[in-house]
């Protein structure tokens, strides 16, 4: 059996993942990520997690490291994150700690130290067809599907990459938990944005960026309010708008330059196309233009079909089946061909 460094975020999943390589056999050493020293509560990046992280490794009986990449987390998730919403894109920090964070930095160092893989505890599968190359599958559990924020994963990362508890459901992974005592059995999940405090984020974005006060408008240009800061919305959005109309309105577009919000009806929410740039895939090749495959817009949405035409600079266009809700610029579509990831971009 192989020497295995599992990514230990002091949650249930990653507690299992560690137990189930240990029984596998394989040479198991923890490691805890020291990414943000603010309160929060999601249970993902705070102090108090490293500790539970370090008792379950203690009580495993492996070896277990703390690496303090908060400079890093800083620089590559939580600046980006201002930034992008101060001109009114509306980024996914999950998507980029697994970028440059798990699946940068540490791969890196899980490599460089000498591991044969890095493991987590993704709700995700990694599987090698019968011509050897590697693939991403969705997890079994669909409700904890995680497969989505993994999207950029390669050829490279998949051959060293183990997702011990993409084959269970969360259920059986926190029976597993309780039956081998783990004090994370019962630990709540890590939701939503790790580092703010979900009930803070418009004063954690009004902190750090620019006001850029505006106007907020209808599709024809007739404006109906003003906002005092562009970073408090997003594509979708239906309340906080400032504005009472008959039927509900959504927010359909955000202009960064200008600091407009333009909003509309729910049916002006559907788009048949989706620009996206910085494409990724899976496998080495592109998707023929002919083939269908789901689109998914959400972590946990539902899913569209459409096809993929590719650009130049790895941009594509997704043409839809049936349209879909618009998706705010910044965030991720994921395409998959049944339950393989083949790859994904950002909304441009």
């Amino acid at each position: 059996m192989s020497e295995v460094l599992v990514a230990m975020s002091g949650g249930v999943d990653s507690s299992v993942a560690a137990a189930l390589l240990l029984d596998a056999g394989h040479t198991v050493t923890g490691v805890t990520l020291r990414l943000w020293g603010g309160e929060t509560d999601s249970g993902c990046c705070s102090v108090s997690d490293v500790e539970d992280a370090r008792r379950v490794a203690a009580q495993l009986g492996i070896s277990h490291y703390v690496f303090n990449l908060a400079d890093t987390f800083m620089e590559s998730v939580v600046d980006p994150y201002v930034a992008a919403h101060s001109v009114g894109n509306t980024p996914n920090p999950c998507v980029e700690c697994n970028r440059s964070i798990k699946f940068g930095v540490l791969f890196e160092r899980a490599v460089t130290m000498g591991f044969s893989a890095l493991a987590t505890g993704h709700h995700a599968r990694v599987s090698q067809s019968p011509n050897g190359e590697w693939q991403l599958l969705r997890g079994v559990d669909d409700a904890k599907d995680q497969s989505y924020v993994l999207y950029m994963l390669d050829q490279t990362h998949l051959a060293r990459t183990l997702l011990p508890v993409g084959e269970m459901t969360k259920a059986e992974v926190r029976s597993e938990a309780t039956r081998l005592g783990l004090r994370t059995a019962t630990k709540p999940e890590s939701m939503d944005v790790c580092f703010v405090r979900r009930e803070d984020r418009g004063d954690f974005l009004a902190a750090r960026a620019p006001a850029r006060p505006g106007v907020v408008q209808e599709i024809d240009g007739t404006v109906v309010a003003r906002h005092e800061a562009l970073a408090g919305f997003t594509v979708g959005q239906r309340k906080g708008l400032g504005v009472a109309q008959g039927e509900p309105r959504y927010v359909i577009a955000v202009d960064g330059p200008s600091a407009t919000v333009t909003i509309g009806t729910q049916v002006d929410l559907l788009t048949p196309t989706l620009a996206l740039r910085d494409m990724t895939f899976v496998a080495e090749a592109a998707p023929s233009h002919s083939e269908e495959l789901s689109v998914q817009t959400r972590a946990h949405g539902s899913l569209g079909r459409g096809r993929i035409e590719m650009g130049e600079l790895g941009s594509a266009e997704v043409l839809l089946c049936q349209p879909l809700a618009r998706v705010a610029s910044g965030q991720v579509v994921a395409l998959y061909r049944g339950d393989e990831l083949v790859g994904g971009g950002i909304v441009a």
